[in-house]
């Protein structure tokens, strides 16, 4: 295993720490006024999903999990489950709901993703920095109405809720970042 510097971790990393695998949440530098500097970081175990938080002196070094990234493609629900197909092989995958489910929202059948896998296993999803949705739901804005802040929440298809603007409609199709899901803008 490559070891790191816990200074060079960066947010989402994957590190092996106490024997376990652990995906980096948050991470703080920290230059107290005595002593040497030091790097605060909160992790989440990709099994339990217990999180630790964890400081590193600089000196500290990290083992960088070894991780194989395949390129997916997202096929359908079944049940809590979640069927993908290996691009490269046809093989399908079940991914179990649970363990994607804060980024189940802005999977539309067909979507590409990158799935990592360490020893064999799924451990997490990369997704599109964006995806296309269209809006299943939204309330209508009465013309001289001024929506507060500027937005009024529509729902996806998928479920997910957004905020959007308030001349978008129910049936449009907008662009979603899938890191903040924030509205973008409208797609065609």
């Amino acid at each position: 295993m490559p070891k790191i510097s816990a200074f060079d971790i960066r947010v989402g990393s994957l590190i092996e720490h106490q024997g376990k695998l652990w995906r980096v949440l948050k991470k703080n530098h920290v230059k107290p006024g005595k002593g040497g500097a030091f790097v605060q970081v909160e992790m989440k175990e990709t099994n339990q999903g217990t999180k630790l938080n964890e400081r590193f002196r600089s000196s500290d070094k990290v083992e960088k999990a070894h991780v194989e990234q395949k390129k997916m493609q997202y096929l359908y629900a079944d049940g809590s489950d979640h069927i993908f197909m290996d691009t490269g092989t046809f093989e399908q995958l079940t991914i179990p709901g649970e363990s994607i489910e804060d980024q189940i929202g802005f999977l539309l059948p067909n979507t590409e993703v990158q799935l990592n896998f360490h020893n064999e296993s799924p451990i997490g999803m990369d997704l599109p920095d964006n995806v296309v949705l269209t809006i299943a739901d939204t309330e209508t804005v009465v013309k001289g109405q001024t929506a507060a802040g500027g937005g009024k929440p529509a729902t996806m298809e998928t479920g997910i809720r957004v905020t959007v603007p308030p001349f978008v409609n129910i049936g449009d199709k907008v662009k979603i970042n899938t890191e903040t899901g924030d509205y973008v803008e409208r797609a065609e």
